[in-house]
This record gives structure tokens, sequence and C-alpha cells, in this order.
């Protein structure tokens, strides 16, 4: 019936140690579960009589044509929740109309993943999620190989200079895939498959190099303090993600949608800016519209549909958020999702 109940179903079939993976944040997991809790506190004020016809949905970020303000965000490990793993992932989201953000540990190669995509629609919408290594020359061949797939831009993950710890994990010992996964995207010409390096080194002058090899928008994922926000404008980035990484790296960090109005007032409108983290109803998406979002991106409801019944539950999950949206908007009196006014969110009303 929603997303939520989505969970459920799919704990009830995954390894359990591949459950705690996803389902798990950072330490004491106080970001994560702030991250779902700060949506309750924020409470939508409608318009009435209106006289428009039923909102429009469709949204067009960074030259990318999207059926709707809802993309999903870059996950790992899609084949430990269900054996077809991004490829029944992107087939969803390819027919639901969809952004989709590759993750660069994905369990299926980027090529793979645009061909699959590319059964189910003309132009299917894959953008590509990078962690910048300080091996420049293995990053520049990531890139070469997610700009011939088709993606048309490249999503920098930029709260990572460590890993953040994860204490389920370590209690599971889980800290290796199970034979036959692997990280195929960062799979090498010979065959032998890398390690991610994160490193504190990665700076703005990294970002500064990639710019200067790749001509795809630039989207930077991870940005709370409206200073990076506007150090990004200098440098010419394309487009911001709210986000904490769904409360996975440093916990302690404040919900994302309670940064965005922040965020957006430091860009004043100059570049595009999404959020994620938290987010599980329509009516979730429509506040973080209201407070400045071109468009919310959704992590773990995808994995959770994707357990839970492969592609079709993925399908499912967008649906169903694609439904609630609609309604939501119609019941706030919007007649799209660009019409959507900050006065229409009032906090901590709930």
């Amino acid at each position: 019936m929603n997303v939520r109940e989505f969970e459920a179903a799919a704990k009830a079939v995954l390894d359990p140690v591949h459950y705690d993976y996803f389902a798990s944040g950072a330490q004491d997991e106080l970001t994560m579960r702030a991250n779902e809790e700060a949506f309750r506190r924020l409470a939508l004020v409608p318009r009435i009589l209106r006289g428009h016809q039923p909102p429009g949905l469709g949204r067009t970020v960074l030259g990318s044509q999207a059926s709707m303000p809802i993309m999903i965000a870059p996950t790992a490990f899609h084949r430990l929740a269900h054996p077809d793993g991004e490829r029944a992932s992107v087939r969803a989201a390819a027919e639901a109309g969809v952004i989709m953000i590759a993750a660069m540990l994905a369990t299926v190669a980027i090529e793979d993943m645009a061909a699959e995509a590319r059964k189910v629609a003309d132009d299917p919408a894959l953008w590509f999620q990078l962690y910048l290594q300080p091996d420049l020359g293995f990053t520049e061949a990531i890139v070469r190989r997610a700009e011939a797939a088709g993606c048309a831009a490249l999503v920098v993950t930029v709260d990572s200079p460590a890993l953040g710890r994860n204490e389920r994990g370590d209690r599971n010992d889980f800290h290796d895939l199970p034979p036959g996964i692997r990280c195929e995207n960062l799979r090498e010409t010979g065959g032998s498959v890398r390690g991610v390096v994160l490193s504190p080194e990665i700076s703005w002058r990294h970002l500064d190099w990639l710019r200067g090899v790749t001509t795809l928008p630039i989207v930077l994922k991870g940005v709370l303090h409206p200073a990076d926000a506007e150090l990004a404008l200098r440098h010419g980035i394309d487009a911001i993600i709210v986000s904490n990484h769904g409360g996975r790296q440093l916990d302690g960090t404040p919900p994302a949608i309670d940064r965005l109005p922040v965020l957006a007032d430091a860009v004043g409108g100059e570049l595009p800016l999404l959020v994620d983290g938290g987010i599980r109803r329509g009516t979730d998406v429509v506040k973080a519209l209201a407070l400045g979002a071109t468009a919310a991106a959704i992590g773990r409801p995808v994995l959770w549909g994707l357990a839970a019944g492969g592609q079709d539950g993925v399908a499912r999950v967008l649906a169903l958020l694609r439904n609630e949206l609609l309604n939501a908007l119609t019941l706030c009196g919007c007649d799209s999702t660009e019409s959507v006014p900050r006065d229409l969110v009032l906090r901590g009303a709930m």
C-alpha cells in the first residue's frame, strides 16, 4: 500500500547481513533516523479554489527529461538484493521515465545498465556517480566509460574523505562481497577489480581537473554548508545534491531537508538543487519542492522494492510515489511541480 511497507517485505527475503548493510547508518544512526523524522515536522498548508487542470509532473534536469521530479539515488551492490541487480533497477527507472544515478560501486557494469535501459526506452535518463580517485588516470578511464555508455551527467560524491563507521557491518563482519559479485565499474582492462580509495586529499583542485576532462554536467552530492554551495558556483558546478549520504557517513549531521532552504538561499536559483535522505511519501517530495529542490532522490526504497519483487518491485515503488505526488499537489492547489511556493510548508507544526 505504501513505500514503507516494502522494507518489511524485503527484510523477509534478504540475507540478514545484507539487510543490515542496506538498512544501517553510521554509528548511532542518529542522522539516518533524523532524515525521515525531519519530514514529519513539516506541515503542508494547502491553497483552495485554484481552478486548474490536474498537475503536470514532468521536469527537465540538466537536459535530462523526467516524467516526475523523483530520481533514483546512487546505491551500491544491487545484486545483494536481487540476482538481476542494477539491470532490474535501471529497467524500472527507464520504464517509469525517471532519472537513475548509477553507482560507481554497482554490481553491473555501466555499459550493461545502459543497454538494459535502452531495451525499454529510446532515450533513458542515466547519470553516473563517481568517487574521485587519487589515481586520476583510473578516474578518467571510468569517466570515459560513463560517457561512452551515454550517461548524461556525472554525480561526484564529496562527503566521503573517509569511510563512515558502520557498527552493524562490523558486528556482522561484512567487509567483502560474496563470490561472483564484483564492483564491475572498477574492473580494469586486464580483468582485475580495484578497490575504491577514499582520500582526504581530494579537493576543489580535483573538481577543476574533472571539469577540464569532460563536457558532461557535474553534480556535487553531499553538500550541507552554504559556503560550499557558494564555492560550487565559483568552480562551475552544474547542480548540487543536498545530502548527508543517507546517514551512512558522519553521524550527527543535520537532516538534508533542513539544510535545503539554507542552500537554496546561498545559490539564489543559479543552479539546480536536488535532495535525498528520508523521502518515503509523495508529500515528502512536495515539501522538498517547496523548500527549493528541483527534484528529490530515493535510495533505500528502491533497494527494498528490488529485494521484494525485482523490476516489478522497483516499478511499484515509483508508481506509489508518483500517485502520491500527484494527489498531494492536487490537494495543495498546485498546477505543476514548478509552482510549489515556499509558504506551502510550515515548520514545526506537526
